[in-house]
């Protein structure tokens, strides 16, 4: 038995350390922030559409990272590399989580795929689920033939366009091919030649999109959720899921049924159909679940591509410089075809930097996607509490200007002059956020915006429609899950010569 000279120490001293810790936390400070009201906190001085310019007008008065009350609920905003990869990285397991949001839970099935389910068992099975039958590089790979299809009859349609001289419509001609080839790999059918249909299909996304982020009053003061139904929100809400899940039931029974024509390639319903009636995985698999990825593929792989490619287009247009530069590039060895295949891009590495370059000024989620502390933590030396919902503000970082030259320029010859990529290990670009929650879906992604660029401006030569200049292209983004171009990007196509 111990003396009891021997038995106080050891009682004392973790207690005392125990003591010692807890001071630290204490002491820390919240982090500073704007004041607010009672009960509604902050949010009657923000909008939701511009909440990514807010927040970098004020973490110029309040610094890297700041704090909000969001009605009941506590927020901060991070707005600097060095305190994202504090989050991302050093902390990581602790900013995993999703805040519960009402139109984005109603909407993904309650959490019941990647996004917006909350960190735990099942999100870490659904995702190792996705990355090894749905985002592997063989299964992106086998997609080939079905983007090379596709953005060759974008090409022949835009030729049309260069012949008769008339304008094409690039936002909307790539929101119609990126539609095509993600509804054709995740459901094996094309809705763009079905008239009714198509106009129906394209409405319910931009519904989706708007409803996704729709500001309801119940998630910040759940005692006054009524005003949600006395707006018609909740209603809305409702219309839009259902319609998305009768499409969602409709592509799920079409291949269900055993007298159905087989296309050539395996599409992603047939591979998750599949995986549910094996179970291979822990999690059992629902048509609920299925319809979740559906629509994590539907909305983010749709909406972030075609975005990016539209304000890829806007910057090379407004940049005369760059874009003779990037054409000179993908047509030095004037191959002798009529349309480049995704390995004939791999080493146009001026291509590359374009991307970056474009995703660092025109990222399609300025402020990625909320996360939620799990634990009482402290990030940039001041205490963050449990359940806080952690606003990671890209677009401010991505023009830092201590981290950039000439942020606001665009000029692509800065990615060839470092190593920094997207891929979350450089936290001075992140617009596919970086630590677990990263989007898996990247490569997918990358290898169609790539392909799309490169025939665009390998066919093509651009200009401005009569009487416009570079300086009337806007740059207004438009209110959504992905912001695109505000105003549709109007321009002439010709064949060079």
């Amino acid at each position: 038995m111990l003396s009891l000279h021997l038995l106080i120490p050891c009682l004392i001293f973790p207690l005392l350390w125990f003591f010692l810790k807890c001071r630290r936390i204490i002491k820390a400070p919240h982090p500073p922030g704007p004041r607010g009201l009672p009960i509604v906190g902050n949010l009657h001085q923000l909008d939701n559409s511009i909440l990514y310019l807010q927040f970098s007008q004020l973490s110029k008065i309040y610094g890297p990272i700041f704090s909000l009350k969001l009605g009941l609920r506590q927020a901060i905003v991070v707005s600097s590399a060095e305190i994202a990869k504090e989050i991302f990285k050093n902390n990581d397991l602790v900013f995993s989580n999703r805040p519960i949001v009402y139109g984005q839970q109603k909407l993904s099935y309650n959490g019941s795929e990647m996004a917006f389910s909350p960190y735990g068992d099942f999100w870490r099975d659904i995702r190792k689920l996705c990355v090894i039958h749905i985002f592997s590089a063989k299964r992106v790979s086998s997609y080939a033939s079905i983007r090379k299809f596709e953005v060759k009859q974008m090409i022949k349609k835009i030729s049309n366009h260069a012949a008769s001289s008339s304008v094409t419509n690039l936002s909307e001609i790539v929101t119609s091919l990126t539609s095509t080839i993600i509804c054709r790999i995740a459901f094996g059918r094309r809705y763009e030649d079905e008239g009714i249909e198509r106009s129906k299909f394209h409405g319910m996304l931009h519904e989706f999109g708007a409803m996704m982020t729709a500001f309801f009053v119940c998630d910040y003061i759940p005692f006054m959720g009524w005003i949600d139904r006395l707006s018609g929100l909740r209603a809305r809400l409702e219309r839009n899921f259902k319609e998305m899940d009768e499409f969602y039931q409709e592509v799920i029974d079409e291949h269900l049924d055993p007298n159905r024509e087989h296309g050539d390639e395996e599409v992603i319903v047939d591979v998750l159909l599949q995986l549910k009636k094996g179970r291979l995985f822990s999690i059992d698999l629902t048509f609920d679940h299925i319809k979740g990825v559906l629509m994590n593929m539907l909305v983010a792989a749709t909406d972030t591509t075609s975005a990016t490619a539209v304000w890829a287009m806007t910057a090379l247009i407004k940049n005369p410089r760059v874009l003779k530069k990037l054409q000179e590039e993908i047509r030095i060895s004037r191959f002798e075809k009529d349309f480049l295949n995704e390995d004939d891009i791999q080493n146009f590495s001026y291509l590359k930097a374009v991307i970056k370059e474009t995703l660092r000024l025109y990222l399609p989620g300025p402020l990625l996607i909320p996360r939620e502390s799990s634990e009482e933590c402290i990030i940039g030396g001041y205490q963050i509490p449990t359940k806080t919902i952690v606003f990671v503000n890209a677009w401010a970082i991505h023009r830092d200007p201590n981290v950039w030259k000439d942020p606001e320029e665009f000029y692509p010859e800065r990615f060839l002059e470092n190593s920094i990529n997207f891929y979350g290990k450089d936290f001075e670009l992140i617009p596919f956020g970086a630590g677990r929650r990263i989007c898996p879906g990247i490569s997918m992604g990358v290898a169609l915006l790539e392909l799309i660029l490169a025939n665009l401006l390998y066919s093509f030569d651009w200009e401005l429609p009569h009487g416009l200049l570079k300086e009337d292209i806007d740059t207004e983004r438009s209110a959504g899950l992905s912001q695109h171009k505000k105003n549709h990007l109007c321009l002439l196509a010709k064949i060079p010569i």
